[in-house]
């Protein structure tokens, strides 16, 4: 029985790790979220990931499509979440955007990952090498504002804004507050110091829903 088992350890410690994807992905994420692209090394990508290089290029081809595909699981597993929250049919407009900004809160404060947004903390201090790179960043940042600006025009066409209100305008200014929250979220703050932040915002939200000027003129 005793040399039954031992054949049978030997086997198992013979057979060579089963490469898990998601896994390496999340990993590969938090690395970049916290050191950003130039400042994560393909070593540290094998050592986080437990993968050797030669298996993460048969699945990347290279860090830049990594890079790509961290980013898709960021979007996959936390930007999905907060859209969720915006979009959620049943709650009004000023609700919505205020569950959005508190998610967001809490989001760029866990504590089980790095601060801030992915998307902002990973698009400062890129080089000119790494052009297609911030390409993909800035398209992020476009999408979440469009995002943003096609919430609000849903919202307006059911007459919970102005018909005169600018939600482009409006869109951009929000867009502006997240990337705000972020920074000040890496630099230290947390979820109480960004909820204040959202309570101000919230404060003069009637204000900035109603306002009409810039698309009068």
């Amino acid at each position: 029985m005793t040399e039954v088992i031992d054949v049978v350890n030997r086997k198992t410690r013979g057979r060579p790790k089963v490469f898990d994807r998601n896994d390496a992905l999340d990993k590969a994420l938090m690395l970049f979220w916290a050191h950003g692209y130039e400042g994560t090394s393909l070593s540290d990508l094998v050592n986080a990931t437990g993968a050797k290089a030669p298996t993460l290029y048969a699945e990347f081809e290279n860090k830049e499509g990594l890079f790509r595909a961290a980013m898709q699981r960021y979007i996959e597993t936390f930007s999905a979440q907060r859209n969720a929250v915006l979009n959620d049919d049943a709650s009004d407009v000023k609700t919505a955007i205020e569950a959005y900004f508190r998610a967001t809160a809490a989001c760029f404060t866990e504590c089980d990952k790095p601060a801030g947004c992915f998307f902002i903390c990973t698009s400062s201090a890129l080089s000119s090498g790494s052009e297609e790179v911030a390409q993909m960043l800035a398209q992020q940042h476009h999408a979440q504002e469009s995002a943003l600006k096609a919430f609000l025009d849903t919202r307006q066409q059911r007459g919970e804004l102005p018909q005169c209100a600018n939600s482009a305008t409006l869109a951009s200014y929000l867009a502006c507050l997240l990337q705000g929250m972020s920074v000040r979220a890496r630099e230290g703050a947390n979820r109480e110091d960004l909820d204040q932040i959202v309570d101000t915002q919230m404060a003069i939200w009637p204000a900035l829903a109603g306002y009409c000027e810039l698309s009068t003129k």
